[in-house]
């Protein structure tokens, strides 16, 4: 039995690391997708004609589709029961289709071959239908379009991320799983990174300006992340076939009763709405942080893709650090509590004291401080966060475990947006230029969301110490 198992795939570092890459690079061109727009908000509202409402409806398009159709549920159930493999490479597919739906809404070919003008008579007829959440009347045609492809990219995107994360699983539990959970998200964070600097660059610095050709670079880096799902699909049942099993997990089905299980856990419910309070001020944030610095230090897009670099960057440096730390020493619910109170600081500062100095060098200062604190922030929760479901529930329910905390987070995904879009136009009435908007308002929206999710990180703590889960202790277990 010890020679069998220790010739099996994920006992050798070198190529349970490679399995843990080809994962990770097809989130990272995934997460580069999510975001390729965000820089690029000022552009759209002169080029495409997408106000701050428009835009809103857009950014939260991505999870309607995961929230409303129960999509990300329906994922989970296909995770348990078909597997990595095939949920991965159908995942990097739905990816790939909704990406290049929504270059082509936002691509000159839409706009000038008059699709414009007979998409937007399309859309409107009926106006009750069309209309309906995430549209809205007076939606411009291309942001319609790029909606739709925008819900069935986010329909990939999450089943990717549940996918990946079991995969972590399968591959890492009882060895270095946070620490891999933690490189996962670094190489994901890097993604946003090169989102920021390099969308303006393509969108702007080369002749003629055009906000579809880095949507059109994110369309191929897509394709190439099918290919690494493909690849490891391959290595998935090499090690299947060492472990002497024809399938995932036949000896012991996944049930759809079995659901109960988790629904029925009130520290899985804890730690889910937790996950949707703090996501839902960080990535609907990242949608308008660009925009808000220009407003705010009177940049460019492409100087402000410079300061809010630091935050994607710093993540990325600092989580598998306290991945490692997390499977070495604990204190992962101690972790979601100090990222919580760092999330709070940072919002309440972008809300209160940077419009207070806007234009000054100290604003400068104050930002990129912010900035890096809010960083280190969105390395202690995800650090911390997803290596703990598996403390929580069963193994054969891991993946829907994860598609319900998805499928829950994806409502905040959804909704926030839109509210921010929303509270941004309310909050600054006639005013037309996007460089001169107050965001005093949607960052005291996102700062209530991290006080909410404090609450909830405290109370998980009490729960941990009350019932012996064992968020608070090392993932490797001294011998």
């Amino acid at each position: 039995m010890t020679e069998k198992m220790n010739q099996l795939m994920k006992d050798v570092p070198a190529i349970r690391w490679t399995a843990l890459i080809l994962l990770a690079s097809a989130m990272f061109f995934g997460y580069i997708f999510m975001d390729i727009l965000s820089p690029l908000q000022e552009l759209l509202q002169t080029s495409r004609g997408w106000s701050p409402d428009a835009y809103g409806h857009y950014a939260g398009s991505e999870t309607f589709l995961n929230v409303f159709v129960f999509f990300l549920i329906f994922a989970g159930i296909i995770l348990d029961k078909m597997g990595v493999r095939f949920t991965a490479i159908l995942s990097g597919a739905v990816m790939l289709a909704g990406a290049s739906i929504n270059y082509f809404a936002v691509s000159n070919a839409f706009i000038g071959s008059g699709a414009e003008s007979l998409m937007n008579r399309f859309m409107n007829l009926p106006l009750e239908w069309w209309n309906i959440t995430p549209f809205y009347e007076g939606m411009p045609a291309s942001a319609k379009m790029s909606a739709i492809g925008f819900m069935f990219f986010g329909c990939g995107v999450e089943m990717a991320g549940i996918t990946v994360s079991r995969g972590i699983v399968k591959w890492f539990k009882g060895k270095e799983m946070a620490l891999a959970m933690g490189v996962e998200m670094a190489i994901a964070r890097v993604g946003v990174a090169v989102v920021v600097l390099g969308s303006p660059v393509l969108a702007n610095k080369i002749s003629p300006i055009d906000v579809s050709r880095p949507v059109l670079v994110a369309v191929i880096l897509l394709a190439i992340g099918l290919i690494c799902f493909i690849t490891y699909a391959f290595m998935d049942k090499k090690l299947e076939r060492q472990m002497g099993e024809s399938g995932e997990e036949k000896d012991d089905p996944f049930k759809l009763k079995d659901l109960k299980l988790i629904f029925s856990s009130k520290v899985f419910w804890l730690v889910a709405l937790l996950c949707v309070l703090y996501y839902s001020a960080i990535f609907p944030f990242q949608k308008y942080a660009i925009n808000m610095l220009q407003c705010n230090l009177g940049y460019t897009a492409e100087q402000a893709g410079w300061v809010f670099f630091v935050f994607p960057l710093g993540a990325a440096a600092i989580t598998p650090i306290l991945g490692n730390f997390l499977d070495h020493r604990g204190k992962g619910a101690t972790m979601l509590i100090f990222g919580a109170l760092l999330m709070i600081a940072c919002h309440l500062v972008f809300a209160l004291v940077l419009p207070a100095l806007k234009g000054t060098t100290a604003a400068v200062i104050v930002a990129y401080l912010s900035i890096i604190l809010l960083g280190i922030s969105f390395s202690l929760v995800p650090a911390s966060l997803w290596p703990s479901v598996p403390k929580l529930v069963d193994n054969k329910l891991l993946g829907s475990a994860y598609a319900v905390i998805f499928w829950i987070q994806n409502i905040g995904l959804y909704a926030f947006p839109m509210i921010i879009g929303a509270a941004l136009r309310i909050s600054n009435p006639g005013i037309t230029d996007p460089l001169q908007y107050n965001y005093t308002t949607p960052m005291l929206i996102f700062a209530s969301l991290g006080v909410l999710a404090l609450l909830f990180g405290l109370w998980l703590k009490v729960e941990d110490k009350k019932r012996g889960y064992g968020l608070e202790l090392p993932n490797i277990q001294k011998q």
